[in-house]
């Protein structure tokens, strides 16, 4: 997979889970690390990502379902990324997690 196709790859499955990542992760000590068990196998869990949509899904039903579904296809993108490119996601997932560090 050339660069330019990895990082469209990469922008894809960030900007698909921004949209639900303030409601999936509100109550999450570390949300970094929540992140980083959905991408830290050589697949998607998806295992983790419904124990991740499960309070959501108690308190809004309605706006539980996309966010499943939009963390399930982040997750068929990964799934087709080279391991190197998945390695890059994480190291992403990592430094955003360092830059965030003096925030909290």
């Amino acid at each position: 997979m050339a660069g330019g196709v990895v990082a469209e790859h990469l922008a894809a499955l960030t900007w698909q889970g921004r949209a639900h990542a303030r409601a999936l992760l509100a109550g999450a000590d570390d949300p970094h690390a929540e992140l980083l068990a959905l991408f830290w196998g050589p697949r998607f869990d998806r295992e983790q990502a419904s124990h991740l949509v499960a309070p959501l899904a108690a308190h809004d039903p309605q706006a539980a379902r996309p966010a499943l579904q939009a963390l399930l296809a982040a997750g068929e993108r990964f799934d087709r990324l080279e391991p190197g490119a998945q390695q890059r996601l994480r190291r992403l997932i990592l430094r955003h997690r360092a830059l965030c560090k003096p925030l909290h």
